[in-house]
């Protein structure tokens, strides 16, 4: 029987997300440590994504669309439209400071807004890595579509097939659209796996798997996954972590200190700023 993981409601940037991990009762699926649903909403000229600049240490980003598009410029320099089906992945590393925000065009425009935001722990040796940012377009992901399932793998390697995205530890991360009446065995070749429906009427075997809900799947089983609507379901994971992490605020990190430096930092404007956008988000108190 998965465990079921449902999600508390918070505000992104004046519009509400719903946020799985971390979770009360699991803290990480794989590398995973994060995993927000925005939306699906419609943004127009009161409710643009106005995510102003803010740190990260020792994750990465992901960001995934189904409807919208969204700008991210970070403390690098990058200035980067991600599309529907596109990945966005930042690397923080020692750390980065990187904004999101509804493009100028789309501003006062009504329009969809639907995807996820995601952080992946990196691993130890990692940590302090130099911050990079990638996009790939939705076009270099590898996809698989055969009797009423398409499959796209985001990140990391699934079903046979490895997306292009740099990752650092074993990831998992696809995105699976079902015709009604598909079936899709998953594999087990992850240690850790689960199952986030976003729209559509799922089963796991004889399980009914309830939406924007995280499902955790127990290990080395390779359950049926049946669709009786047209579905769209996330599979996330990949190896655990390599040891405990700490997440506070925006910061990843292995050692409470780490995370009391980056605050001292952020705090004092020791963080590298991003061209073209002034503002940011204060310290929590």
């Amino acid at each position: 029987m998965p465990q079921f993981l449902k999600p508390r409601q918070h505000d992104l940037g004046g519009f509400t997300v719903a946020r799985v991990l971390p979770h009360a009762g699991r803290r990480s699926v794989g590398p995973f440590v994060f995993f927000d649903h925005i939306g699906p909403a419609m943004l127009g000229g009161a409710q643009p994504i106005a995510v102003r600049p803010h740190p990260h240490i020792g994750l990465a980003t992901v960001t995934y669309l189904w409807e919208g598009v969204m700008t991210h410029r970070d403390s690098l320099g990058s200035v980067q439209d991600i599309h529907p089906g596109d990945v966005n992945w930042m690397t923080a590393g020692r750390g980065i400071v990187h904004s999101e925000r509804t493009p100028e065009r789309l501003r006062g425009v009504d329009h969809p807004f639907h995807g996820l935001q995601t952080w992946v722990a990196l691993p130890l040796e990692h940590e302090e890595a130099e911050p990079s940012f990638a996009h790939h377009a939705k076009a270099t992901l590898p996809v698989f579509d055969v009797d009423g399932v398409r499959l796209t793998v985001v990140a990391g390697h699934a079903f046979g097939l490895r997306s292009p995205v740099k990752v650092l530890t074993e990831t998992l991360y696809v995105s699976i659209e079902l015709d009604a009446g598909a079936v899709l065995r998953i594999p087990a070749e992850h240690a850790e796996r689960a199952l986030y429906p976003v729209s559509g009427q799922l089963q796991l075997d004889d399980v009914a798997l309830p939406l924007n809900t995280l499902a955790v799947l127990d290990p080395d089983v390779e359950p049926m996954l049946r669709a009786s609507s047209p579905a769209r379901v996330m599979l996330l994971g990949g190896a655990p972590l390599d040891g405990p992490r700490l997440v506070w605020w925006n910061f990843v990190a292995s050692r409470r200190e780490r995370i009391e430096q980056a605050k001292a930092d952020w705090k004092a404007g020791r963080f590298p700023t991003v061209p073209g956008d002034d503002e940011f988000i204060p310290l929590p108190d």
